[in-house]
């Protein structure tokens, strides 16, 4: 998840039906919402801004509680991609791009709605070579939203996230929503200098996310771009010595932290909150490179060290994965956009660079995969 500040905190749909009860029973459904959360601003626009463009994208609440998640077996995708030049995902491509020398591609003329299971299990290692793809000119918005979850579902078992909910009926669908009259980037940077919170999203699940999904619904006409990081080539920039000492150590992911923000800015916590231990450098089960998988917002301390060893090797990382521009790339968001990157691999964070009053909504699907492994060091 981006962080708690920039994305509002929703909680699970409730069983209105919006296109047949109409806004005044619509309404009904945000009276537990976050409190700068404003329906009337996104259902019928303001002086500013135009009504939300996909109202069925909208979040709605209610309390109900999910158990903990239960043990899979993922089958990653990736493994059957038989063609390495992507013949079946590229076939229709009239352009692609490489956003930077070490991660990330821009691609127009493919539609993901079209692709078939071939075209999806080359989509997996693309991404995962890629690390972030910005798919353009997409007609992922306008489907019906169970005919997305289909999609994102090939690739793993759909997350429900605990402390934020979708639209009515879907709560597989993780949204990012900040509303017409928000004003809080205002309070935001009262505590923070930036918004810069790298992360890999919810990596405190046992099972973390594979290849994920997010769509652009309504943006600002500048802003809310979003960074991502390689984080296999964060680790292969250390030194064998460095990176040899890393092999072996595991790391605590926690999601208390998440879920205590979430219930003190008004928000409920939809599943308990876990603790997970992960290897500190995982391995792709498609492509067998291997990552560092920590990040700032979910990793607390490695094993076996007391706090201010663990925290001075964390911090390092932290502060090498934040420094390498040079692994870096910035997708600016636009209409029609599907963004699709690789969770075991990367870091991203969300940007609040935008005006107060300015709409920024996406979706986020969300499958999980394997739970992160090491394979022995190589030197």
């Amino acid at each position: 998840m981006a962080p708690a500040l920039v994305e509002t905190p929703l909680q699970e749909t409730i069983t209105t039906n919006y296109a047949k009860s109409g806004t005044g029973a619509y309404k009904e459904a945000f009276q537990s919402g976050p409190k700068n959360f404003r329906v009337d601003a996104e259902l019928k626009g303001t002086e500013k801004q135009p009504p939300a463009k996909y109202p069925n994208y909208l979040p709605t609440w209610n309390n109900k509680k999910y158990p903990p998640l239960e043990p899979f077996e993922h089958y990653e995708h990736g493994k059957d991609a038989e063609d390495a030049s992507f013949s079946n995902l590229l076939k229709d491509a009239t352009r692609i791009d490489d956003l930077t020398a070490n991660i990330g591609a821009e691609v127009h003329g493919v539609q993901l709605s079209r692709l078939t299971d071939a075209g999806k299990d080359e989509l997996a290692l693309f991404v995962a070579q890629k690390k972030v793809v910005a798919f353009r000119d997409q007609d992922f918005a306008d489907l019906p939203i169970g005919d997305a979850l289909n999609i994102g579902g090939y690739f793993g078992r759909h997350h429900i996230h605990p402390t934020s909910g979708g639209p009515e009926g879907h709560p597989e669908v993780h949204l990012v929503h900040r509303g017409a009259d928000d004003t809080t980037s205002r309070d935001f940077f009262e505590e923070r200098t930036n918004s810069v919170t790298w992360h890999s999203d919810v990596s405190y699940e046992k099972q973390p996310p594979g290849t994920t999904f997010l769509y652009l619904l309504d943006g600002p006409a500048a802003g809310g771009d979003t960074l991502f990081a390689n984080q296999a080539l964060a680790y292969r920039r250390l030194s064998p010595e460095f990176q040899k000492r890393l092999h072996g150590l595991k790391v605590i992911h926690s999601a208390v932290e998440q879920a205590d923000n979430s219930k003190n800015r008004g928000g409920i916590v939809r599943r308990e909150p876990v603790t997970s231990i992960h290897p500190l450098v995982r391995t792709h089960p498609a492509t067998g490179e291997k990552a560092l998988y920590i990040n700032p917002q979910f990793s607390r301390r490695i094993i076996g060290y007391k706090k201010e060893e663990s925290d001075h090797l964390l911090n390092f990382l932290y502060d090498h994965l934040a420094k390498g521009q040079d692994f870096q790339a910035r997708v600016k968001w636009a209409p029609g956009t599907v963004v699709v990157w690789d969770n075991r691999v990367t870091a991203h964070s969300a940007l609040l660079d935008w005006e107060d009053g300015a709409r920024r909504h996406l979706a986020r699907i969300t499958p999980q995969a394997e739970a992160p492994y090491e394979t022995p060091f190589e030197g």
